[in-house]
């Protein structure tokens, strides 16, 4: 795809709140979108003819009459625009085209390396994504946004990342000011945990509102969704497990202290540099998997211990947030049972009944498309939401 000018803005308030009953794809009539937004009838009509003429909505037959003719049903139609989705770990990229309902259309991913910096990755990225829309046949014009998940922290309002500590040349680097031009649509970038969460929320418990995602690999991080929408925090840093201090555990040998940050304590490396202090050797969470698979008493004992000292922490954030689902992802989750049990027996042990009453504590299920599903659900409620086109307006 050449490199265009940035679409304008896709809806109005007006039809993005018309639209909004429509994306559950459940077909309804003029009358019953009037009654469910409190527009007036006019008003109606004349965003519909408008979400018509865009493509985004379709007629999709008749309702069941009580007489006479049968009043006719619009539906929304996804398929009318598409979105790129990019997630970068610190050692692969996925990056995906996928339509307004966050369906995955077209994939390429790669091995890559974080620490070669942001251009190089970046290019990678942009190229593949070039590939993908070649591969659609889609117009420049249709492509709505771009959402991007990195391995560290990130300012959600600039897209920058912030002291990323695996990710040497990338602080403060204009994410979005590099891959805006080059493939002509607003870019939104956020941390891929986040990403996950709301990659996990869509595929696996939509129907629940308050969910914590936990991903335990090379780092520990979580993301937060309450009330429905992910929570990011006044400076996009909510859910940085990593760095919580863990009492009343295994302390910290390098330092003398009775007390380790959680990061030191469950991620992979950590898991790792324990197994070989204790003559198994490994050294990066796929050996600890490897070790697990292949039936090491060890590795299973160091990785459950690893699922206590994660559910020290859960325990507090179970207590604070109330979730009623915790889901568990990332290399090492991926080891089995063996670190949900640790955390359950913590969680459950510690928590207050009242907050584990009806809580699950499960593993991941979106699986490897987890990131860019997130990413384009970034890009769908920044796209189609009333609130984020307020938002957008009064920035203006």
């Amino acid at each position: 795809m050449a490199e265009t000018a940035d679409p304008a803005p896709l809806l109005t308030r007006d039809a993005a709140v018309l639209l909004e009953p429509l994306r559950d794809g459940v077909p309804r009539t003029r009358a019953e979108l009037a009654s469910l937004t409190g527009l007036a009838r006019s008003t109606v009509a004349t965003r519909l003819s408008a979400l018509t003429a865009a493509g985004l909505v379709v007629p999709a037959g008749g309702a069941v009459s009580s007489g006479g003719r049968p009043p006719a049903c619009v539906a929304f139609n996804p398929a009318a625009r598409i979105l790129l989705a990019i997630d970068l770990g610190a050692t692969h990229g996925v990056v995906a085209v996928a339509d307004l309902s966050g369906r995955i259309l077209e994939t390429e991913s790669s091995e890559i390396s974080i620490a070669d910096g942001p251009e190089p990755v970046l290019d990678w990225a942009i190229r593949a994504a070039r590939t993908l829309l070649e591969r659609t046949s889609r117009p420049a014009a249709d492509l709505v946004g771009i959402g991007i998940g990195l391995p560290g922290p990130v300012e959600h309002s600039t897209g920058m990342p912030t002291n990323p500590p695996i990710m040497p040349g990338w602080d403060r680097f204009d994410v979005p000011g590099y891959v805006r031009p080059r493939l002509g649509a607003p870019v939104l970038v956020d941390n891929d945990v986040n990403l996950l969460a709301l990659g996990e929320h869509a595929t696996a418990w939509r129907e629940h509102s308050d969910l914590l995602f936990v991903k335990v690999a090379t780092g520990i991080g979580a993301g937060i969704i309450s009330g429905g929408r992910l929570q990011r925090g006044a400076q996009g840093s909510a859910g940085d497990l990593g760095h919580v201090r863990v009492p009343f555990t295994r302390g910290n040998p390098r330092h003398g202290e009775p007390g380790a940050d959680l990061e030191a304590l469950a991620s992979g490396p950590a898991i790792a540099r324990a197994l070989t202090a204790a003559g198994t050797e490994a050294a990066t969470s796929n050996d600890v998997v490897a070790l697990e698979r292949q039936g090491s008493g060890a590795a299973i004992q160091a990785i459950r211990q690893a699922g206590r000292d994660l559910g020290e922490v859960l325990a507090t954030c179970v207590n604070l947030l109330n979730p009623s689902v915790v889901v568990i992802g990332g290399s090492i989750a991926r080891a089995g049972e063996h670190l949900l049990a640790g955390v359950r027996e913590v969680v459950y042990g510690q928590s207050t009944p009242l907050a584990t009453q009806h809580l699950a504590i499960v593993p991941a299920k979106a699986g490897a498309t987890g990131g860019v599903l997130g990413a384009a659900i970034m890009v769908i409620q920044n796209t189609l939401d009333p609130g984020a086109i307020d938002a957008a307006a009064g920035a203006e």
